[in-house]
């Protein structure tokens, strides 16, 4: 009787120890769930949804425009953000006329970005009509519910080294759940 209770509590801590050794190298580098806090990315994503996070993903390459990115807020890092990835290293912004100008070397004089994510008739404000230079590993985050999100436009440009992952799915709720792909862009 006292051997199969040590032989089955052995095998009870074996499966939790070699569980552990798979889910924990999975949970820490490659996906991390994130529960979204606030309506910053309304109607695409709402308070409370749950979402899984690519994380290694851009260890290889950074964020693209139109991924939807976690990061680490720059003026409190224990904070999390989710924003719309808007501007890339090495780019310029301009929001003027309630619209986002990108300035890049495909587009010396600037192309106004069409958003098709965005609801019909959001306008993207800026108190001036400034140019924003992005660094080499800066980037340009926009929340989708412009109106009701703090962003790049108030804390600017956020470095690369803060970028925790890309969403990849929404898990919760059910009938929301799927995959995300980053919107194609008509220049």
């Amino acid at each position: 009787m006292m051997r199969n209770f040590f032989n089955f509590t052995f095998e009870l801590i074996k499966a939790v120890v070699i569980s552990l050794v798979i889910i924990m190298p999975i949970r820490y580098f490659l996906i991390q769930p994130f529960i979204v806090k606030g309506a910053s990315m309304e109607p695409n994503f709402y308070d409370e949804e749950y979402l899984i996070i690519n994380e290694i993903g851009y260890r290889f390459a950074g964020p693209q425009r139109g991924d939807i990115v976690v990061f680490r807020y720059p003026k409190n890092p224990q904070e999390y953000f989710i924003k719309r990835a808007i501007g890339l290293p090495g780019e310029k912004i301009q929001i003027k006329d309630s619209e986002i100008y990108i300035y890049n070397q495909d587009n010396p004089d600037g192309i106004k970005l069409n958003e098709p994510y965005l609801a019909d008739g959001v306008k993207t404000y800026n108190l001036n009509e400034e140019v924003i230079s992005l660094g080499e590993d800066e980037y340009y985050f926009l929340g989708d519910n412009r109106n009701a999100s703090r962003d790049s436009r108030s804390f600017g440009p956020v470095n690369k080294s803060f970028v925790i992952g890309k969403a990849l799915l929404r898990g919760w709720p059910f009938d929301r759940a799927g995959l995300f792909e980053a919107p194609e862009y008509q220049f």
